[in-house]
C-alpha cells in the first residue's frame, strides 16, 4: 500500500472548527489508525501538518499511513473523553496506547446469579450476575482465604456436576460432613438461607468486617452467660477464623479510606503500571499492566488514557464503591473508588474526575499525594511497577525466538549481510567535562556479555567534545584488536599510522599505560554477584555491530576511526536518545524501526546498559578523586594510612563525624595528634591550609 501524503488530505483552511471534540485518522482502507481528543479542534490538527519534520517520528509514522482525517464536536471536555475511550474500544487503533494485563490474574468469584450462589477461583471474561473480589496475585491465596472463611460462611464450592450428583444420592460431600459447607445440595438449608450466607460472605469480603465480629462477640458472651461452653467455644474460634483471614490484608491506610493507587514506571520503548485497591484501608488486590508507546506521550498522558480505558468498561452505575452491585463489570475491587491516588495529573484533570464522578454516580477525586501514609503507599506501588517492568524486560530478553526476531530486524533495517551475533556499544560520560571517561559493553546473540565489558579513561578532552572521545576509544579498542591478532599471527602486518593528517589529535601508543583500561582485569563488580574476570586476550573477538550512543556526528566519527585502521568488515550505527532514531554513516536521514520492533528493544537495551555501565565507571573515578583531593594534603597522612582510616570508618563522612580519639583508638599508626590534624583538614574552610608534623605520631 501506497504511503500517504499528508497535504493530499489536509481539510481546508478554516474547514476545522475551534470548538471542543474527537478526530479520527483512517487509513485508505477506511480503518481508524488513531483517535484524539482536543479542546479546540482546530489547533490540535493543524499540529499534525504545519511541520511535517517537527513531528515525533511515530507521529510521522501515523500521518503517513492515514489517508483522511474527521471529527465530531461536542459540547465539553467530558463528552469528548467519553467519545474518545468509546471510540478507542470499538475501532482499537494500532497507534493509540494499548495497556495490557503482565500476567493472568485471579478473582475470587462469587456466582450471585446462580439460585444455590458458589464461591470460586476465575479468570478471564466477567460473566453477569457474579461478584469478584481481587485481583489477586495468587489463586493459592483465594483458597487460603476462601477456606478460613468457610467456616464462618460456609457457602458451595463445589461444581454444577457434583452439586447435582450428591442431591440425587442424598449424601453431602466430605465439606458438608465437616461444616465448611451448609450442604443445600442434600437441603440441610434452604436456598434463602444459603444466599443470605453468601450475601454475608460478600459483605465480608467487601470491607464491612466488623459488623461480623461485633454479631459473633455477642453471640459468644451469650453462649457464655447461659452456660453452653462448647457453642462459645465454636463462636471463638470462628471469630479468630475472621481475624486471621484480616491479618493477611494489612492496614495500610488507618482511616479506612477507600481508593485506587496508582503508579507508573517507563522508559523510552515501554511502560508498566500497576494499580492496588484500597477498601477500608487495607489492600483488597493489586493488579499490573505494560503497555508499548506507539505515540509520543508524557507521564499525565499516560495516567489520562489508563484512567479511560481502566475505568471505562461497564455500566457506571453498577461501580459502587462498596462492591454491592451484582453485575459488577468495572474495576473488580469495589469499583470506582472516591478518591484515586496517580503519580502525575491528567492534562484535563477536572474534566476527567467529572467524568468519573459521571460513572460512579458519586463525587470521585484525584490527587498527587504529597505526604504521610498515601505518599509512602504510592512509593510502595511504584516500587513495585519498577519491578515488574523489569521482569518484563527479562523475560522478553531471555526468549530465544523473541532475540532471533530482533537480531533478523536489525539485520534488514540496517541492511547488513548477517544477523549481527555480537554488538558492541560505546558510550562517553562525564561532569562538566571533567572525569572523562568511556564505556564498552558486549551483546552475543542477544545477551549481555559481561565479563567482556570494558571500560576506559579518555583524557585530553572537555565534556563538550563526545565527538573526539568516541573517535579516540573506537580507535584504541581497534588497535588493540589488531594488535593481537598480529600477536597470534593472524595479521602479517599492522596496518599505516592512524590520524597523520596534521588537524587530527594526535593519539598515545596503545602501550601507554593512562590510556590502557583502567580497571585492569576486573571490569565490573555488581552487588550481587563477584567480580567479571576478562580473558587474557582482552580484544581479541572484533563485533559484527558497532552501536554508539549519539546520532550523525558520532556515528561518523567511530566510522572514520574505523576507516583510517583498515577496518571494513564491521557495521557502525548510532542511536539517538531523544527519538530514538538509528543514524548509519553518510545518510542525510535516520532509520526509523517500529516502536514496536523487536530490534530496537535490543538496540535500546545495549544503548541504555553502556551508558549503566559509563556513569558507574563514572561515580566511581569522580568519589576516588573527591577522597584524595580531602586526604591527600593532610600531612603525615601517606596512601597506607589513609586506606586504613577508610577501611575503619568506611566513607569521608563517617571519618568528618569521628572525634580525634575515636580516630586514634580505631586506626593502628595514627596518633592523637595525626588525628587532630585529620580532623582539623576534613573541617577546613575551602582553600583552608592545614599544617602539621609528619612525625607527630
Amino acid at each position: 500500500m501506497a504511503v500517504a501524503d499528508p497535504n493530499r488530505y489536509r481539510p481546508k483552511p478554516g474547514e476545522i472548527p475551534e470548538a471542543p471534540g474527537v478526530y479520527r485518522f483512517r487509513d485508505e482502507l477506511g480503518r481508524v489508525v488513531y483517535v484524539g481528543k482536543a479542546k479546540s479542534l482546530r489547533q490540535r490538527l493543524n499540529q499534525y501538518f504545519a511541520d511535517f519534520g517537527a513531528l515525533h517520528p511515530r507521529t510521522q509514522l501515523m500521518v503517513t499511513t492515514a489517508a483522511s482525517v474527521e471529527w465530531t464536536v461536542v459540547n465539553t471536555e467530558v463528552e469528548a473523553l467519553q467519545l474518545e475511550y468509546s471510540w478507542i474500544k470499538e475501532y482499537d487503533p494500532r497507534f493509540n496506547v494499548k495497556y495490557r494485563d503482565d500476567k493472568s490474574y485471579p478473582y475470587l468469584a462469587v456466582t450471585m446469579g446462580e439460585e444455590f450462589p458458589r464461591v470460586m477461583v476465575m479468570r478471564g471474561a466477567k460473566r453477569k450476575g457474579t461478584r469478584y473480589f481481587g485481583p489477586y496475585s495468587h489463586a493459592w491465596a483465594i483458597r487460603e482465604t476462601v477456606d478460613t472463611l468457610l467456616r464462618v460462611f460456609p457457602v458451595r464450592t463445589c461444581s454444577a456436576g457434583v452439586f447435582k450428583r450428591a442431591g440425587q444420592i442424598g449424601r453431602p460431600c466430605l465439606l458438608g460432613y465437616i461444616g465448611k459447607c451448609s450442604a443445600p445440595c442434600v437441603s440441610k438449608v434452604s436456598a434463602e438461607e444459603h444466599r443470605a450466607l453468601a450475601e454475608d460472605f460478600c459483605d465480608f469480603m467487601s470491607g464491612q468486617t466488623s459488623r461480623f465480629i461485633r454479631k459473633l462477640t455477642a453471640d459468644m458472651k451469650r453462649a457464655s452467660d447461659a452456660e453452653e461452653y462448647e457453642r462459645a467455644a465454636r463462636v471463638r474460634d470462628d471469630i479468630k477464623a475472621l481475624e486471621r483471614a484480616l491479618e493477611k490484608q494489612a492496614v495500610v491506610l488507618g482511616d479506612g479510606t477507600d481508593c485506587d493507587v496508582i503508579a507508573l514506571a517507563e522508559d523510552p520503548l515501554e511502560a508498566a503500571v500497576q494499580v492496588f485497591y484500597v477498601r477500608g484501608g487495607r489492600i483488597r488486590g493489586q493488579r499490573g499492566w505494560v503497555l508499548e508507546k506507539v505515540e509520543e506521550t508524557t507521564t499525565g498522558t499516560l495516567v489520562e488514557h489508563f484512567l479511560g480505558q481502566f475505568y471505562g468498561d461497564g455500566p457506571g452505575a453498577d461501580n459502587s464503591a462498596d462492591g454491592n452491585s451484582a453485575d459488577h463489570a468495572g474495576p473488580d475491587s469495589g469499583g470506582i473508588p472516591r478518591e484515586v491516588l496517580v503519580p502525575e495529573l491528567p492534562p484535563d484533570a477536572e474534566a476527567m474526575a467529572q467524568w468519573l464522578s459521571g460513572r460512579r454516580g458519586g463525587p470521585v477525586h484525584l490527587r498527587v499525594p504529597q505526604r504521610g501514609d498515601k505518599k509512602t503507599l504510592g512509593e510502595t506501588v511504584a516500587r513495585n511497577a519498577r519491578e515488574a517492568l523489569a521482569l518484563h524486560k527479562l523475560r522478553r530478553a531471555s526468549d530465544l525466538t523473541t532475540r532471533s526476531k530482533a537480531l533478523h530486524e536489525i539485520q534488514q533495517a540496517l541492511e547488513l549481510d548477517d544477523a549481527p551475533l555480537r554488538i558492541e556499544c560505546y558510550d562517553v560520560s562525564n561532569l562538566q567535562g571533567t572525569h572523562v571517561v568511556a564505556s564498552m559493553v558486549v551483546f552475543e546473540d542477544g545477551l549481555a556479555r559481561k565479563g567482556e565489558y570494558r571500560r576506559f579513561s579518555v583524557k585530553g578532552y572537555d565534556g563538550t567534545d563526545d565527538v573526539s572521545a568516541i573517535r579516540e576509544v573506537i580507535t584504541r579498542r581497534f588497535r588493540r584488536y589488531l594488535e593481537e591478532r598480529e600477536e597470534s599471527g593472524e595479521l602479517d602486518m599492522l596496518g599505516d599510522p592512524v590520524f597523520s593528517r596534521g588537524d587530527d589529535p594526535p593519539y598515545p601508543p596503545m602501550s601507554d599505560p593512562s590510556h590502557r583500561t583502567v580497571s585492569g582485569e576486573v571490569h565490573e563488580r555488581d552487588e550481587d554477584e563477584r567480580p567479571v574476570v576478562s580473558p587474557t586476550r582482552k580484544f581479541a573477538y572484533p563485533p559484527n555491530l558497532v552501536v554508539v550512543d549519539g546520532g550523525a556526528p558520532q556515528v561518523a566519527a567511530a566510522a572514520a576511526a574505523l576507516a583510517g585502521l583498515g577496518i571494513d568488515d564491521v557495521s557502525v550505527c548510532g542511536l539517538a536518545k531523544r527519538l530514538e532514531e538509528v543514524w548509519l554513516p553518510g545518510q542525510e536521514y535516520p532509520v526509523i524501526m517500529s516502536r514496536t520492533s523487536e530490534g530496537l528493544y535490543l538496540l535500546q537495551r545495549v544503548r541504555d546498559e553502556a551508558h549503566r555501565f559509563a556513569i558507574t565507571y563514572h561515580r566511581a573515578k569522580r568519589g576516588k578523586a573527591a577522597i584524595g583531593s580531602v586526604l591527600d594534603g593532610v600531612p603525615g597522612l601517606g596512601p597506607s594510612r589513609r586506606a586504613a582510616l577508610l577501611k575503619a570508618f568506611g566513607s569521608v563522612k563517617a571519618v568528618s563525624a569521628a572525634t580525634p580519639q575515636e580516630i586514634a583508638a580505631a586506626v593502628p599508626g595514627i596518633g592523637p595528634k595525626l588525628a587532630e590534624t585529620v580532623v582539623a583538614a576534613l573541617h577546613a574552610p575551602p582553600g583552608g591550609k592545614v599544617t602539621g608534623d609528619r612525625n607527630n605520631d
